[in-house]
Formats: C-alpha cells, sequence, structure tokens
C-alpha cells in the first residue's frame, strides 16, 4: 500500500493570521508537523500544500517539499486532493494531516495506515475517550458515536449520546481531526454539495456520511491540541 500524506497550510486565518509560521521554541508550527510526519515509516511521500507565497517560501528553506495551490479551495480537503490531482504518481491512500497540530505523536498516523489498510475502510480517522465535563460540553470539541464494528454513525458539537437516563457506563469519544482516505474516494468526495447537516454543524465529515461513505474510526490514547489563537499557542507550549 502506498501512503502519501499531505499537510495543509493555509496563511489566512480569522482568529490566527500566519499560524503556520508561528514559533515554537525556535521553528515554525509546520516545520514541527512536517518533523513529525517525516518520522512515520508508512508514509512514501510528504507534501506542504499551500496557497500564500510565505508559507512557500519559508518551507522551500528548510527543506520540505512544498506545492502552492489555488486560493479559491473552501478546505483543507479541496487543497489535498488537488496536491493529489497534480502528482504524476499515484497513491492507495491520502493522509491529511492538519498544519496546526504540532504536538501529534507520529502513532496517531501509523495508527491511521494500519486502520484503512486492514479493515478496508472508504475514509478513517481518529477519536479518544474523555471523561472530562468540559470538553464534553464545548462545542468547540467534536463528539463521535461510533457502532460495534468501528464505524462512525455521527459526528456532533452536542454531546452525543444524549445520556437521558443518567448511565453510568456511557463513553464519550472526542475527535481527533487527522483523516486517510482511499485516493479516489477523496476525488469523489470534493464533487459532492454542501448538505444541511453539515451546514446546522459546521462539520465537514457530516456531508460525507449523508452522502453513504463510511468512516472508520480508531481509537488512540494519546490527546490532540488543536491550536486556532495565539492562546491556544501559548498555553499549549506552557503545559508541555
Amino acid at each position: 500500500m502506498s501512503v502519501i500524506a499531505v499537510i495543509p497550510a493555509r496563511y489566512q486565518s480569522s482568529r490566527f493570521p500566519g499560524k503556520p509560521l508561528a514559533d515554537i521554541n525556535g521553528k515554525s508550527m509546520i516545520h514541527h508537523v512536517w518533523d513529525i510526519a517525516c518520522q512515520v515509516d508508512c508514509l512514501s511521500r510528504v507534501i506542504i500544500a499551500t496557497d500564500d507565497d510565505r508559507i512557500f517560501n519559508h518551507v522551500m528553506g528548510f527543506g520540505a517539499e512544498v506545492m502552492m495551490t489555488s486560493k479559491e479551495h473552501n478546505n483543507g480537503t479541496e487543497r489535498i486532493a488537488e496536491v493529489v490531482r497534480k502528482l504524476p504518481e499515484k497513491f492507495d491512500v491520502v493522509i491529511n494531516i492538519q498544519g496546526d497540530e504540532p504536538f501529534l505523536n507520529p502513532e496517531q498516523i501509523e495508527s491511521l495506515c494500519n486502520i484503512i489498510d486492514t479493515k478496508n475502510y472508504q475514509i478513517a480517522t481518529l477519536i479518544k475517550s474523555t471523561s472530562d465535563k468540559e470538553e464534553i460540553e464545548s462545542p468547540n470539541v467534536v463528539k463521535v458515536v461510533k457502532s460495534q464494528n468501528g464505524k462512525a454513525l455521527y459526528f456532533s458539537r452536542y454531546p452525543i449520546p444524549y445520556n437521558r437516563q443518567n448511565i453510568q457506563d456511557i463513553t464519550y469519544f472526542k475527535h481527533i481531526g487527522m483523516y486517510a482516505f482511499k485516493s479516489d474516494i477523496l476525488q469523489n468526495l470534493i464533487t459532492l454539495p454542501i448538505s444541511t447537516i453539515e451546514k446546522a454543524e459546521s462539520l465537514e465529515q457530516l456531508r460525507w456520511l449523508d452522502a453513504g461513505y463510511s468512516i472508520g474510526v480508531g481509537i488512540t490514547e494519546y490527546d490532540s491540541i488543536g491550536i486556532d489563537t495565539p492562546e491556544d499557542l501559548e498555553n499549549a507550549i506552557r503545559n508541555l
């Protein structure tokens, strides 16, 4: 199985402009993410995808492979699909590694490779159990309900499942936002129209579920620290 990882990195962000270039202990955020990806044995190639000259030149400066992409993309999925479409080499699987996850564990990426390979899912992602009441109730933390055979049933910003009967052994799972796609599936996904439930929750993966695609989920023990604001970055560095 041949696997490529693409790391989308956009300069414009309403809450944190220039986020991929933010300094973390002497190295940019996007450099940290690339270093993590390069530790993963299952990846045949790692490419950073951007729409900004500043990021492009910075990435060239530390020796990573980078591709300039359209500024018209609505999300990272469209950006990575453009990269894969332009490559002469074909890959079985494409992994989307978020460019604002500089504290990922390489084992999480390895896990995604194994899940989509051994289970033959169309799409795969990771979840982690949580008992933290603040996380469960926060709309900024996406929750997941999965089936017994390991497929995602629904993603929501709401605490799901809703524990109406106050059952004590309910397990809540939060989403860890990396995806692995079969290459042909990825190109199909970007042609789908936005669905009503996607609009309601502002979660792109609901478009895929609504269209009938299956998303396999693997459970990870490692947490994820996404960086959305300068304050998030300060807190993450301080806590780590």
